[in-house]
């Protein structure tokens, strides 16, 4: 999975609300929209291409969503073109970007991938579509997206993407094991889960990690705005803060109760295994941990400890080479992907997070057993942050998970991580010049 590498303005702390002013039909953007009016209804036969990357079962969702769609809207066919991994995906539209008129009608993207594209006005701003009462909601905040993910979708404060597939950070933890060793409650704090991590690790003799993070890059930037540093340029790598949160994980590596994934990539093996006690990571991967653990015990999942949790997965974007009536039935799909029985399938069949809060709050959601996230989803969800999308924030970001590699491996071998740390510096600032 991709967490979060990738997106856009940076949330502190409020759930911000775009303005929800009516537009008129002919409305147009600051950001050079095209001017055409928004097609009340589509009248004739008209063709949306979706470049996606959803494999196994979102894939098959996906298919099964855009066919009810299709239904509903006869005059509307929607081609899905799969690119392959994210990463292949990323590839072609960084490839075609060079031909406009090549691009989809719309595709599933992290913000940063297209902040090129969006200085360059190849993008479509959605907030008069959001605001038209015919393709759109008539304003942001009858659209029932949640807030902070439809900010999430931004790139230079315009609203260019709608969130889709979106995952986040959560703790799931071994519940078997937590009673075993007098753990009453899963640990809310930072503080909380280092100590938990110790009396596991002590009271199993060293035979059990007590917890790992997933996201090497997510630790990091987290672990700075939880102390009060938003991600970006302006961070000194080598400064005390920094140290702070570097150190925080290190001396855990070097104790022994704290793990990294290193090449397995996901601490969910070790888990399952019961090598691992708990461990913070992507909530789309619960189906994972929950065909990996079986009966052998019993898991359960929680907020991740600290005040924020980094919001993730893809957002769909609109290209502004599609015809006005090709804009307008994109809009009408988008619009019903993210509506409340869409994404209830979609959460309850792929393990997503839902983006629309009526299903977050809805009976629906919160009784579906298979998984444990539901009832939790709400409380987990209360502090979204994401990498603010500006000029090789995308790049620092993905430099951060091999630098704290570095780093963690000296930890691991019991050697001082002072070199690391500033050798790390090098090339997190290198990361934020290219």
């Amino acid at each position: 999975m991709k967490f979060s590498k990738k997106l856009a303005a940076a949330l502190a702390t409020g759930l911000i609300l775009l303005g929800t002013a009516a537009c008129s039909n002919g409305g147009s953007s600051s950001s050079g929209t095209s001017a055409d009016k928004i097609p009340t209804k589509i009248t004739k036969k008209t063709t949306v291409v979706f470049w996606n990357g959803m494999t196994g079962v979102q894939q098959e969702t996906l298919k099964k969503l855009t066919q009810k769609f299709e239904q509903k809207n006869p005059n509307i066919t929607v081609k899905l073109e799969n690119q392959g991994a994210y990463n292949d995906l990323q590839a072609k539209i960084n490839s075609t970007l060079q031909s406009p008129n090549n691009l989809p009608t719309i595709t599933q993207a992290y913000p940063d991938w297209l902040y090129t594209a969006s200085k360059n006005k190849l993008l479509v701003d959605l907030k008069p579509y959001i605001n038209n009462q015919n393709v759109g909601w008539g304003s942001a905040a009858a659209s029932k997206i949640k807030p902070a993910l439809l900010t999430g979708a931004q790139i230079g404060g315009v609203q260019y993407g709608i969130p889709f597939n979106k995952s986040i950070e959560t703790l799931t933890y071994n519940a078997d094991m937590f009673k075993k060793y007098g753990i009453e409650k899963a640990p809310a704090t930072m503080a909380e889960l280092k100590q938990d991590a110790q009396i596991i690790y002590t009271k199993s003799h060293h035979q059990v990690v007590g917890a790992g993070f997933d996201s090497l890059s997510n630790y990091y930037v987290l672990g700075m705005k939880n102390e009060g540093v938003d991600f970006s340029s302006k961070i000194d790598f080598n400064g005390a803060t920094s140290k702070k949160v570097i150190n925080y994980y290190a001396d855990g590596i070097k104790a022994g109760y704290f793990e990294i994934a290193g090449s397995e990539h996901y601490l969910s093996g070790p888990f399952a295994n019961r090598k691992v006690a708990m461990y913070i990571g992507t909530s789309a991967g619960e189906g994972f941990v929950k065909k990996g653990v079986g009966n052998r015990f019993t898991y359960d999942v929680a907020p991740r400890p600290g005040k924020y949790t980094m919001q993730q997965g893809t957002d769909i974007y609109m290209f502004k080479h599609a015809t006005a009536e090709q804009k307008a039935a994109a809009f009408m799909y988008i619009k019903f992907l993210v509506s409340k029985s869409s994404q209830l399938e979609w959460a309850n069949a792929t393990g997503y997070i839902p983006v629309n809060q009526e299903v977050v709050d809805s009976k629906e959601y919160k009784a579906n057993k298979k998984i444990k996230l539901p009832a939790k989803l709400e409380d987990a969800m209360k502090n979204l942050y994401s990498v603010p999308v500006v000029k090789n924030a995308g790049a620092a970001y993905s430099e951060l998970n091999p630098i704290m590699q570095n780093i963690l491996s000296a930890a691991q071998k019991k050697q001082a991580v002072d070199n690391a740390i500033k050798s790390g510096k090098s090339k997190f600032n290198a990361a934020w010049q290219q």
